[in-house]
């Protein structure tokens, strides 16, 4: 076999045995293309199977010129889950990257929105157009419920429990949890699915998804993306921001006002404490103000 009849094996394996979602496996594959074009580049004839520890450690040493640490460490955790699917599966004996270092990261501090600036992006969607009763109700939910994207995309009709307040998510590896939902979002996506979503001629098997684009498809995540750069270039915003800002203003203004980590680990749907941790990190005033008022020695 060649390369890409394990790599789609690999993808299989994602899917059916990890049950990863189609962009993590997306995101795994990718690492392994990249491998391939450099053995290419490099008229390096090589099966998967054979490839030796000298290759890979010459393959991480050209992409280190020209990615970041984040990246080069993504890439050699990706080509580590690769071979150790091999081994696994007794196509080769060990693993080439064993010995690779991942080059050491400091932890990176997410980027936050203040409420205004929420409030302000939220403002300056034309609201005129079917499409921005649909955005205003998205971008509410994203910041409401502390979403991933992929999460909002493929959001179900059935799984609002509106009676309940929560929502039902699919999170990474098709984990399930709840989400509290306030009446204050519940009244946007009401809004936005019994008018605007029903002007459109919905397509077969998109008939339960929240958000659809004007062809009655769910939206893809560079729609959303597109949509919240758009918004922060009309009101001027001099920060870079995406979906997943909303997500960390989301834990960030909880942890501000009083929430304990614990329920900000299972409303954010993270495997370990340890990822919410990093939020305790990104505002030192509102640590600075904890200190003032609760601790003796700071009258």
């Amino acid at each position: 076999m060649d390369w890409n009849s394990y790599i789609k094996n690999y993808q299989s394996y994602l899917k059916i045995e990890r049950g990863l979602s189609k962009n993590s496996i997306d995101n795994y594959v990718f690492d392994i293309e990249k491998l391939c074009c450099f053995l290419d580049e490099n008229n390096i004839v090589i099966s998967p199977l054979k490839i030796t520890e000298e290759t890979v450690q010459q393959f991480i040493y050209e992409i280190s010129k020209t990615v970041n640490p984040r990246s080069q460490a993504r890439t050699i955790s990706g080509l580590k889950s690769f071979f150790n699917y091999l081994i696994f599966e007794d196509y080769r004996p060990n693993n080439p990257m064993e010995l690779i270092e991942t080059p050491r990261l400091g932890r990176k501090l997410p980027d936050t929105l203040n409420i205004e600036d929420i409030d302000r992006l939220i403002a300056a969607i034309d609201l005129s157009t079917n499409e921005g009763e649909r955005n205003r109700a998205m971008l509410e939910t994203l910041y409401a419920c502390g979403l991933r994207v992929s999460e909002l995309t493929t959001l179900k009709i059935s799984d609002l429990f509106f009676d309940e307040g929560f929502i039902k998510i699919t999170g990474k590896g098709n984990k399930q949890r709840f989400v509290p939902i306030s009446n204050f979002t519940q009244k946007y996506i009401e809004f936005y699915k019994n008018n605007n979503r029903n002007l459109l001629q919905i397509q077969k098997g998109h008939e339960d998804t929240l958000f659809l684009n004007r062809r009655g498809k769910q939206l893809t995540r560079a729609m959303i993306f597109t949509i919240i750069k758009n918004l922060a270039v009309e009101i001027d915003l001099n920060k870079t921001i995406s979906p997943h800002t909303f997500r960390h203003s989301f834990a960030t203004h909880l942890l501000e006002n009083g929430a304990d980590l614990r329920s900000i680990q299972l409303m954010l749907g993270h495997e370990s404490i340890t990822t919410t941790e990093i939020y305790m990190h990104v505002d030192r005033k509102h640590l600075s103000k904890i200190m003032e008022t609760f601790h003796p020695r700071s009258k």
